[in-house]
């Protein structure tokens, strides 16, 4: 895994300052703390850092390819293909020669060899970009779920590109950075429209798609979308299929030349992956597997059922380590580590958005830090729930029935998008965040790919699936990848392998839900290798912090603020809904309270502050 960026100049010679594409190489040191290049010509510069994760000695960016001396392609990239022996070979049978044992060569051959067309072939959680030195063309690519990340912003004569933000922000040609009504409310509608970017004048490259740049003209082109299809297996062989597809993903995404380690929460998604990531590593006798956890400081002790959660996730996560015999750590939080004004601070510089959700991303920073002094990559169970229909509001047959993102009216999801609720009443209006959601939801719903005569149930959870599989998922795997990457950790997810999506986004929803349970074909595929109190389990989310002594210190935090005069947030909050939430007793440690929105307001305000933002209504 690294951090990529880069600046093309159709016009200019970018060689003149190299100062500056230093400094946008700079900003991804912390997705790539091993090595640093640059690489400069007079229409580009290509900057990457590494993570050395696979050749660690041959594998150096920006990679170049070349013929009698001449440079043809140079590749900056991010990500792991789990494909990337067989496509050697066939490489190899084309003619290709390689130096390295990186699948980073086997990218870049892949495009001489196929062009853009090579993103088809791929398997795996990827963004890169090549310059072609013979057509002077940029090629953007990122993979089909998102996994990595991309953002471009077109400038007058060219582009700049980056992993994250930052990377383009560092360039003189982004402006001040600035935030317009529409960024306003991607911030706070909860939506995440596709290439939205929140900043004006950026984008993001969507998943499943590439983006060319040439001197004429800047195309963007779907290489690949989730498709309806006639399922035609019956249930037995589509089990046995989600089975043999899990043996082969997990299997692939073993491969390292550094430590691995598995995230376990004790929940069926993470459990599962444990499990299968043990009985593999065993197989190839390399030993136990290490897991790691997170848990709060009297967590499980003093744990109270919400609207989210019935059960505290060590007792199960423990279980899964006797039933495997991991070598497990849990890493424990308290509030104090969650208050850390320098941690609050890394987890803002890593998300270079005020889109965070409070103590659950700087928990999993501290996690994922922690984790990064034992194992350079992780695998995680994220994106099982979209996958398979585990969240609750996919059995709600309210959230079901509704005109909108079914977890926008979902029982406790109030600590997303927060903020809204201390905004200016006037700029609210301006801003109309349901007319917003609406349109986001219309468009998305035009997206959805159905069947000939599907109706009904079927039809509607077709839909709702596709909305969780392009919308929502995208939330969480922003929130894993800055995380992560913010500590040079690389996470897999290989419940995001397209293989997997496609088979079971075309199950019928009544396969889905078998047995009257969420996830019954994950289930069902896992019983034999899981303790049966995780087979059982209800779902169960990311913690979050019950400490009442948390949600004190948030308000405390809150009215200092207040008392600093005036602040960054001034023109666009409303001080007596600030002032309100900060004095209403705060009865259950969690986000009812208004915990949620004054975390909100606090990272909304030190981004302004930090980030030098212009908000331009």
């Amino acid at each position: 895994m690294c951090g990529i960026c880069g600046w093309v100049d159709f016009e200019g010679d970018v060689r003149q300052s190299p100062d500056i594409a230093k400094a946008m190489t700079d900003t991804m040191a912390c997705r790539g703390p091993d090595d640093a290049g640059i690489w400069l010509a007079p229409h580009v510069a290509i900057g990457h850092r590494r993570l050395a994760v696979i050749d660690i000695e041959g594998g150096r960016q920006p990679m170049v390819v070349a013929e009698e001396g001449l440079p043809l392609a140079v590749l900056t990239y991010s990500g792991e293909i789990y494909n990337f022996v067989e496509l050697r070979a066939e490489l190899a049978a084309h003619g290709h020669r390689f130096q390295t044992r990186s699948d980073t060569e086997v990218v870049l051959r892949a495009y001489l060899e196929w062009g853009e067309d090579l993103a088809d072939r791929l398997n795996g959680m990827f963004a890169f970009a090549i310059w072609d030195t013979r057509r002077e063309e940029l090629l953007l690519v990122r993979d089909r779920m998102g996994v990595k990340p991309l953002y471009y912003y077109p400038t007058a004569h060219g582009v700049l590109f980056g992993s994250e933000p930052k990377a383009i922000l560092a360039n003189p040609l982004a402006g001040t950075p600035t935030v317009d009504a529409d960024g306003l409310r991607e911030l706070i509608a909860f939506v995440k429209t596709p290439e939205h970017a929140v900043y004006q004048g950026m984008y993001e490259v969507r998943p499943g798609q590439a983006v060319r740049v040439t001197r004429e003209f800047l195309c963007r082109r779907r290489y690949w979308q989730l498709n309806s299809h006639e399922h035609v297996d019956d249930l037995a062989t589509t089990v046995a299929g989600v089975r043999d597809l899990l043996d082969d993903i997990v299997g692939r995404q073993l491969v390292a030349d550094v430590p691995l380690c598995a995230l376990l929460s004790g929940g069926l998604d993470s459990s599962a992956v444990t499990v299968l990531a043990a009985l593999g590593l065993r197989e190839r006798g390399e030993g136990r597997v290490r897991s790691f956890s997170v848990d709060f400081a009297g967590y499980t002790e003093n744990f109270q059922p919400d609207e989210m959660r019935d059960t505290p996730d060590t007792p199960y996560a423990h279980e899964v380590v006797r039933h495997v015999d991991a070598d497990h750590t849990d890493i424990v939080l308290d509030s104090a580590d969650l208050m850390d004004p320098a941690v609050r601070g890394a987890v803002l510089r890593a998300r270079d958005l005020p889109i965070g959700v409070g103590d659950m991303d700087t928990s999993l920073y501290l996690l994922f830090r922690a984790i990064r002094g034992h194992s350079t990559v992780a695998l995680s169970g994220e994106s099982a729930d979209e996958v398979f229909g585990g969240y609750r509001w996919f059995h709600d047959p309210e959230a079901v029935a509704a005109d909108t993102f079914p977890w926008l009216v979902s029982p406790g999801m109030a600590r997303f998008g927060g903020l809204g609720a201390l905004l200016d009443e006037d700029l609210m209006r301006k801003l109309d965040v349901p007319a917003y959601r609406a349109d986001s939801y219309r468009h998305a719903l035009d997206e959805v790919p159905r069947l000939p005569g599907e109706e009904g149930l079927e039809r509607r959870m077709r839909e709702i699936s596709y909305l969780n599989l392009t919308r929502f998922v995208q939330i969480l795997l922003d929130r894993k990848d800055r995380m992560s990457m913010a500590v040079g950790l690389e996470v897999r997810v290989p419940f995001c392998d397209h293989r997997l999506v496609e088979y079971v986004f075309n199950a019928p929803w009544s396969m889905k839900t078998f047995d009257g349970r969420e996830k019954s074909l994950l289930r069902a595929a896992t019983a034999d290798i899981l303790p049966p109190s995780v087979v059982h389990r209800r779902k169960s989310p990311y913690p979050s912090t019950q400490d009442p002594a948390y949600a004190e210190a948030v308000r405390a935090e809150a009215a200092r603020l207040l008392g600093c005069g005036d602040i960054a947030a001034e023109p666009l909050i409303d001080r007596e809904k600030v002032r309100a939430v900060i004095d209403r007793p705060e009865t259950d440690g969690g986000p009812a309270g208004g915990r949620a929105a004054l975390e909100g307001l606090l990272q909304f305000n030190a981004w302004l502050e930090r980030y030098h933002v212009r908000v331009n209504l």
